[in-house]
């Protein structure tokens, strides 16, 4: 797209040139009416439909070490707290990293060419999963760098949101782009539910029971192997490229000058960052906090695969739900209620595990006092993981309205100058959703590397002082969500005056 990013363009777009096969779509009007009814819903949705697809098998491949790295030393790895810890963030990072130049990939390649590629990378960490884990001789730093390779599932949030960033008029991106990302999130908690199932582990509140045959890890990397195959097939037919998602990336870059860009990817580490990030950790927390290793071979306490899921599944529900109030609500409105809320419960979440003895030994009576603990844990934690889902909605509608709000305050109603700066908004904000997006993910890496602290010597004292600090960060957003886009008495032509 062209236009200045300020949205102060005083020259129309310059036009696309046609392209050629490839299923490119060179006339896509959502913002027509008679267009979007006739033709742009029903096209929009069946490629809405498939990157929620490919999407999702990418969040579960990206979270895949999540839940294994609790298995691996029944499995005979000797690898310590904080090993495991560091294991688990490693994809988050190289997730977060790879967000810009994926999103750049969409209007260079074309959203269905890309989502073709991504879906194709994946193949990579997930038969290199199933090599090392087969081995419990393979040193810690293969598994590091196997583990990080799972970060190409997370660069597909980015491309996947910037491609359907395209599809929808102004007044459906905030619904549709959070069921597309409900839908990735999904991968997280389903990884977690199914993955003890398939490698043979108990799972699902115990109702399946362990296989005798033992747990066999492979079999899940197998399975997400072939859905990747599948991906990858279904993208080449059924999804379209949009000609008119077009744009070089020193114009998508532009939006890096853009204060607005860094307020939001504030924001959003604050609640995709700790989605990912209490995803990736959950199954550790509550295996460190809640589960005595001894007595051999079963051990007491609460066993992490009956519960570890239930966590990014409440997230990923509650996504579209925070976009659909911002819709009605308005997205600084309801992110701000979404923070209060996670400052709320994140306090009780830390005051729980402060209430817990410490059970290194396999005293039964210290860990019956622990357990009787974890259903109110479980229940704050859930509220949490609620409520990043309802911000990071709400986040992410918040986005676009931005940047058309900027185009609107700084034009004319009716002019030329009105188009092109709204044409211009809508490129510069999918590229804003890409950093965004990006620095968010940030937080799926600093959460459990905060959860495993080297340099304190317990890993439950580490995560009590990770919780104070992450309430004091939250404080922080809920402050600048009001300041910037809710005070009263804000100038005209200010954000927080058009209550966004």
């Amino acid at each position: 797209m062209t236009g200045e990013p300020t949205g102060t363009a005083t020259t129309a777009p310059a036009p696309t040139p046609p392209r050629r096969g490839g299923r490119w779509i060179e006339d896509w009007r959502p913002e027509d009416e008679a267009f979007w009814a006739d033709t742009g819903h029903g096209v929009a949705r069946r490629n809405l439909g498939w990157s929620i697809f490919a999407e999702h098998l990418g969040f579960s491949v990206w979270l895949i070490w999540s839940v294994s790295s609790a298995f691996l030393v029944a499995q005979g790895f000797d690898f310590s707290p904080q090993q495991l810890f560091f294991l688990v963030a490693l994809p988050n990072l190289v997730g977060s990293l790879l967000r810009l130049p994926y999103t750049f990939a969409v209007p260079l390649f074309g959203g269905r060419n890309w989502t073709m590629v991504s879906a194709a990378l994946l193949l990579v960490p997930t038969l290199a999963f199933a090599v090392v884990v087969q081995d419990s001789s393979t040193p810690y730093w293969v598994f590091c760098v196997v583990a990080a390779t799972a970060g190409f599932g997370g660069g597909n949030f980015a491309s996947s949101m910037a491609n359907i960033n395209f599809f929808y008029p102004a007044a459906k991106k905030g619904a549709a782009l959070g069921l597309n990302a409900a839908g990735g999130n999904l991968g997280v908690s389903l990884i977690q539910l199914l993955l003890p199932v398939i490698v043979g582990g108990a799972g699902i509140f115990g109702l399946v029971k362990a296989r005798e045959a033992g747990i066999h890890l492979e079999y899940a990397a197998y399975v997400y192997a072939a859905l990747a195959v599948v991906a990858t097939f279904a993208a080449w037919r059924y999804m379209d490229n949009l000609a008119v998602a077009s744009s070089r990336p020193t114009e998508q870059l532009s939006v890096v000058k853009e204060r607005p860009t860094w307020l939001m990817a504030f924001l959003y580490v604050g609640t995709f960052g700790s989605f990912i990030g209490y995803s990736a950790a959950m199954p550790l927390l509550i295996r460190l906090n809640f589960w005595v290793p001894e007595p051999m071979p079963l051990g007491t306490g609460i066993y992490f695969a009956y519960y570890a899921f239930l966590g990014a599944g409440v997230g990923s529900l509650t996504r579209p739900f925070g976009g659909w109030l911002a819709d009605r609500l308005g997205g600084a409105r309801v992110t701000l209620g979404a923070f209060a809320a996670m400052i709320v419960f994140t306090v009780l979440v830390l005051v729980t595990l402060t209430q817990l003895e410490p059970n290194p030994t396999a005293d039964p009576a210290i860990a019956a006092d622990n357990q009787s603990l974890f259903p109110w844990f479980l229940a704050f934690f859930l509220v949490v993981f609620a409520a990043t889902g309802i911000g990071n909605g709400s986040v992410y509608k918040m986005i676009p309205a931005i940047w058309r709000t900027r185009a609107e305050l700084r034009t004319t109603e009716g002019t030329p100058e009105r188009t092109s700066a709204l044409a211009g908004a809508t490129g510069h904000a999918s590229a804003a959703i890409g950093i965004i997006g990006a620095v968010g993910a940030l937080g799926g890496f600093l959460i459990p590397l905060a959860f495993s602290a080297p340099w304190v010597d317990d890993p439950r004292t580490s995560t009590q002082w990770s919780f104070a600090i992450f309430v004091a960060y939250y404080a922080v957003c809920a402050v600048v969500v009001w300041a910037v886009f809710l005070r009263r008495g804000a100038p005209a032509d200010s954000l927080a005056s058009a209550r966004i």
